[in-house]
């Protein structure tokens, strides 16, 4: 069973944290789901994964495209995993399910702590998802590195 590890963004937006958090899920050879709400914003998500850092480079696509299964990382709002991920990372509120943390490695619910409302969801899906047996872990950027504040053991 996977565990669940919740990001809350103080410092650093998304379009920092993401390509770090995604660099380490493929250092670990996991395929990986970036899920999330609003297609506009995974379009912009996939232009700045692309204009990254050559050295850096994070192969991906957008699902809808014939080569789906292949994609190292996927960005989608759907909740198939034609990749065969074994990483979830859900952003700007997208649902994750107690039931499909059993099949992944690891996911990743990253949220922006300046924003009350990511806040209050990102606090819903830790209690669900504990409640439901998943391990999880809190980390935070709030003095200025991450750290882990808060365990759970599921």
């Amino acid at each position: 069973m996977g565990q669940a590890f919740f990001y809350h963004l103080t410092r650093s937006p998304l379009e920092v944290t993401l390509p770090m958090l995604l660099a380490k899920a493929l250092q670990a050879g996991w395929h990986v789901i970036v899920r999330g709400t609003d297609p506009a914003r995974l379009d912009w998500l996939d232009q700045k994964l692309w204009a990254g850092a050559e050295e850096g480079f994070l192969p991906h696509g957008i699902a809808g495209g014939k080569h789906d299964d292949m994609q190292p990382v996927l960005l989608t709002t759907g909740t198939e995993t034609p990749n065969s991920a074994q990483c979830l990372m859900a952003v700007d509120g997208a649902e994750v399910m107690g039931a499909e943390c059993g099949a992944l490695e690891r996911v990743c619910v990253i949220f922006d702590g300046n924003d009350e409302a990511a806040l209050a969801r990102a606090r819903g899906q830790w209690k669900a998802l504990t409640s439901a047996g998943i391990a999880a872990q809190y980390w935070s950027e709030a003095d200025g590195r991450w750290e882990k504040k808060a365990e759970s053991g599921g």
